[in-house]
């Protein structure tokens, strides 16, 4: 959420950056919607202040003063409440288009129509050049007996899906060394509930605008669709000792999407499933532009590497203003090639907010000044289970239908080299 006074001070700005982002919104509705209740504000204020004065001069004057005064006071009460219903009746709309305003765009994000838009800025890795017919990640997977979607779709439905043998035990292997790899950059582990509250994922940004992707429980609820959500919760109605930020945090969870507006997208395979597993990598810093840049390129880097330690090709894109989300100040997303595709495909994705999350969740820091200010926040994936294994397995078959397996990964897996048939 933008500071409402940014907003007002910065109109065009802020209108430049939701065409960019390809957001509609009514920005002079919600200053029309903000001067009533700024006024509407004052106004009970004011009553207010009358009431505690009368309240202080009742008990001090003459019995007929003090008639004039409850005739004063009960003329004021009634006043009051329709001011204060008013002020409801204004605030829930207020709130409502506030949630809908976007975060403006870094200066350095290109346009775009779409993530065809998106720009490459860093390649890494040889393509991988087979002399046989290459399989998808499908074919060998199940002759491999490592993966069995038929019975998946039995238990779970659509999308549904059974890791087992060794494409269980290479999914343990990734979060293993991701888990290794991260905390070796100053991340603290965590594990994070997936089952959250509304207020989160409307901290987060991912409620209202999102709600279609996520499931639901009973109880109002939410089941999420990244560890983000939860971690960013964690802190939330805090207020933060400077001396211990950044705040780096390295959170798994399950995670889950209906993939409501995917319906006949990667309708087969591991790319796009309704349940998944992630490690997300959350920082909060201090509230400096500076410092939210040099952090985003940081935990980008931090997952280059990790994609070069498992030695899968990759491409970085700096995402154009319409493959923005709505609190995003600039995003990279870093794909991974997959062969059966001759394409590559968003693995992870970097992603800084100024305040945006932070003023939702109110989480604070007291700086060096004496002043209390909203932290900065930034997320990225570290690695997200099972897409990764698509590219892994693909990139890495054999001609006899076996695949490599990283060397980093090998300590994980009993120190085997290759998954091959039994």
């Amino acid at each position: 959420m933008l500071d409402i006074r940014f907003i007002r001070e910065n109109k065009d700005v802020v209108e430049a950056g939701a065409k960019k982002k390809h957001i509609s919104v009514d920005i002079a509705e919600l200053l029309r919607l903000d001067d009533e209740r700024r006024s509407l504000q004052e106004s009970t204020d004011n009553m207010r202040a009358r009431q505690n004065e009368v309240s202080d001069q009742i008990v001090k004057v003459s019995k007929e003063e003090k008639e004039t005064f409850l005739v004063e006071m009960r003329e004021l009460k009634e006043k009051l409440q329709g001011e204060e219903e008013k002020l409801k009746v204004i605030l829930k709309s207020w709130q409502a288009l506030m949630l809908q305003i976007p975060n403006v765009p870094d200066i350095s994000v290109p346009d775009g129509e779409s993530d065809e838009d998106n720009k490459e800025v860093k390649k890494w890795g040889e393509l991988p050049k087979f002399d046989f017919e290459p399989k998808s990640h499908i074919e060998i997977m199940e002759k491999l007996g490592m993966l069995d979607l038929e019975r998946g779709t039995k238990v779970s439905g659509f999308r549904g899906y059974f890791l087992k043998g060794d494409g269980a035990l290479l999914s343990f292997a990734i979060w293993n060394h991701a888990m290794d790899f991260f905390a070796k950059k100053g991340l603290t582990p965590m594990i994070a509930p997936s089952l959250v509250k509304k207020e989160s994922l409307i901290g987060t940004g991912m409620l209202p605008q999102s709600e279609e992707d996520l499931y639901k429980t009973q109880d109002g609820d939410y089941l999420a669709g990244t560890a983000e959500v939860a971690t960013m919760g964690y802190h939330m109605n805090e207020i933060l000792p400077k001396e211990e930020l950044p705040k780096k945090y390295l959170s798994f969870s399950p995670c889950f999407r209906r993939e409501a507006g995917s319906y006949s997208k990667d309708v087969k395979g591991l790319i796009r499933v309704h349940e998944f597993f992630k490690v997300e990598q959350v920082v909060l810093c201090e509230a400096s532009h500076e410092e939210s840049a040099r952090f985003h390129e940081e935990i980008t880097k931090n997952s280059e590497e990790f994609m070069e330690s498992l030695g899968i090709p990759y491409r970085t894109v700096v995402n154009c203003g319409a493959d923005l989300g709505l609190g995003q100040v600039k995003k990279y997303d870093i794909e991974a090639w997959v062969p059966l595709e001759n394409k590559y495909r968003e693995t992870h994705s970097a992603s800084y907010f100024h305040d945006f999350q932070t003023r939702r969740l109110n989480i604070r820091y007291k700086d060096s000044d004496g002043k209390t200010k909203y932290v900065h926040s930034l997320n990225n994936t570290a690695t997200a289970s099972p897409r990764i294994l698509v590219s892994l397995v693909e990139n890495f078959q054999q001609a006899d239908g076996s695949v490599k397996i990283p060397e980093v990964l090998q300590p994980y897996m009993g120190g085997r080299s290759v998954i091959e048939a039994e």
